[in-house]
């Protein structure tokens, strides 16, 4: 898939053959090739399961060996490796070995911010489905969770602890990877006490406080997220850190500064004035709100929003925002943007004060 076969359906008609077909013909191959981009994902998915970049990171196995080690069956494993090749991610060799490489790393459970559950959490039903039921969001508006759940999206979570596990997991997979980042890429108070709202296990906020050793910090979350925080493990932030159990649409925690992390994406927009105006109400004296989110940019070239974005219209009710909806909604919510910094990860720092 995404052969490098120079097909470029925009050319003019015949790209000097003489045929005026052709340029349909080589639309017709990458639309094709484009569509049946879903199977890389779903061998992604079935990799990550099963395990076999663990065996890899051993050094190059053959597709027996693998399947001995990883229980599965070997010409089918085999088949599954070799399309993972051409995205990269694995090499086979001349006598049909397979290595893991370093575009492929992160699939290891074993490494410094692993991908392996955020690619479970992303391929997770709960999104896979409503993926395959997109065009119902175009023809009826609203996602196609409900619909085939019977129920909302964080509903379902609360019933169901497996899919719940999933999706905090992910999370914190994803977040791993871009907490000390975002940490370092905003210039907190010298002082004060820093609010993770729906802040899931910590991970962002231990990296604040540990940057800032002056900061105290409150984790809010639900009891069941909380309790599998991990502000604890850290010696060097001990006694600045509590936790807070709560829902944000009902209340949040004073503070300095608030930080709402993948938060306002899940929500349509009077949800997130909610949010918002509860944190207006809870700042300190010259506090400010920060959203680290996907801001979605202008143009056509490719950015992760863009699809993310698709991910929150099936699933939820919420999307990724332009830096024109995040003053909209904040205008709403009390709060004015006063900057947007962007970081070397896919989110940028929103940064809001009061109106």
């Amino acid at each position: 898939m995404h052969q490098n076969d120079g097909r470029q359906p925009g050319n003019a008609p015949g790209n000097g053959d003489g045929d005026p077909d052709e340029r349909y013909r080589r639309s017709n191959a990458l639309l094709v090739d484009e569509v049946l981009g879903f199977l890389f994902a779903a061998a992604l998915r079935a990799a990550a399961e099963v395990g076999v970049a663990d065996h890899l990171a051993k050094g190059p196995g053959t597709p027996a060996d693998l399947a001995a080690a990883t229980g599965t069956d070997a010409r089918n494993l085999y088949r599954l490796l070799r399309l993972l090749a051409t995205r990269g991610l694995v090499a086979e060799d001349e006598s049909g070995r397979f290595a893991l490489t370093e575009a492929g790393q992160a699939l290891r459970s074993d490494v410094p911010y692993s991908a392996r559950a955020a690619i479970l959490m992303l391929s997770d039903r709960t999104f896979w489905l409503p993926a395959g039921e997109l065009t119902r969001c175009l023809t009826e508006g609203g996602s196609a969770f409900d619909e085939i759940f019977g129920m909302p999206f964080f509903d379902h979570f609360a019933r169901d602890a497996r899919t719940a596990a999933v999706f905090h997991d992910g999370m914190a997979a994803m977040s791993d990877a871009e907490n000390a980042i975002l940490a370092a890429g905003y210039d907190f108070p010298s002082t004060g006490t820093v609010v993770d709202i729906g802040g899931g296990h910590g991970g962002l906020l231990l990296e604040v406080l540990r940057r800032n050793p002056a900061l105290s910090g409150v984790l809010y979350d639900r009891p069941h997220v909380l309790a599998g925080h991990r502000l604890g493990t850290a010696p060097e932030v001990e006694g600045r850190w509590s936790l807070t159990e709560g829902d944000f649409f009902e209340a949040v925690p004073p503070g300095d500064v608030h930080l709402l992390k993948r938060i306002t994406h899940d929500w349509d927009d009077d949800q997130c004035a909610t949010v918002l105006g509860h944190c207006r109400r809870a700042l300190h004296p010259g506090g400010r709100v920060l959203i680290l989110d996907a801001v979605v940019p202008r143009g056509n070239a490719p950015h992760q929003s863009k699809a993310l974005d698709l991910l929150m219209m099936v699933s939820l009710t919420g999307r990724e925002r332009t830096e024109e909806d995040f003053a909209e909604l904040l205008a709403k919510s009390g709060l004015r943007l006063s900057r947007i910094i962007p970081t070397p990860t896919v989110l940028s720092v929103v940064e809001a004060v009061p109106a």
